[in-house]
């Protein structure tokens, strides 16, 4: 069975977006070395990628971009080559390469998914998604970069979840950038 992995940056005070979905605080302290060779290791992994609508469309309107093949080559080569999913009540195509659109009952199809031969799937952004998935019990994995900032407002991943999620801890790095890599799994 594949495994649901998430995987997002969220502020000291639990946010994974900031208001009108403010992210450039997550590239803070992108020049440590140490950083930047976690992030290139982690984008040369074999995985599924998933996303909702808006997180597609700020991905797929950066990483096949010159600017980003410039910035981060690496991780853009492996962004546009590796196999996509979005999930969207609202799109008629998905232009980004290596893109499948998918409509219908989002829990239902993650299922699906799972059972499925093939590589792990991770979840970037895209909270309305984890905020369904979580109370579920489908997802398997979080794991989060905790950045060193506070902004105050924005959207946590799980807005909405009602249910108590109890989350045991597996891993943490610590970066000298002030990030700290964790990574958890639900209890029971």
């Amino acid at each position: 069975m594949r495994k649901l992995i998430v995987f997002n940056h969220i502020t000291l005070d639990g946010y994974f977006v900031g208001v009108k979905g403010d992210f450039s605080w997550a590239h803070t302290g992108n020049d440590d070395a140490e950083y930047a060779a976690f992030v290139e290791e982690n984008a040369k992994g074999d995985a599924q990628l998933l996303f909702g609508r808006v997180t597609y469309d700020l991905m797929a309107s950066y990483w096949p971009t010159p600017i980003a093949d410039q910035h981060d080559p690496v991780v853009a080569a492996r962004m546009n080559s590796m196999s996509k999913v979005v999930f969207s009540r609202t799109m008629d195509k998905a232009s980004w390469s290596n893109t499948q659109l998918v409509k219908g009952d989002l829990i239902a199809k993650i299922r699906k998914m799972k059972d499925e031969p093939g590589p792990d799937i991770v979840i970037f952004g895209s909270g309305s998604i984890i905020s369904q998935l979580a109370p579920e019990r489908v997802i398997n994995e979080y794991q989060m970069v905790v950045n060193p900032v506070v902004l105050g407002m924005g959207r946590t991943m799980f807005e909405g979840v009602q249910k108590k999620l109890i989350l045991r801890l597996t891993k943490t790095r610590t970066f000298k950038n002030g990030k700290v890599f964790l990574c958890l799994e639900p209890e029971g």
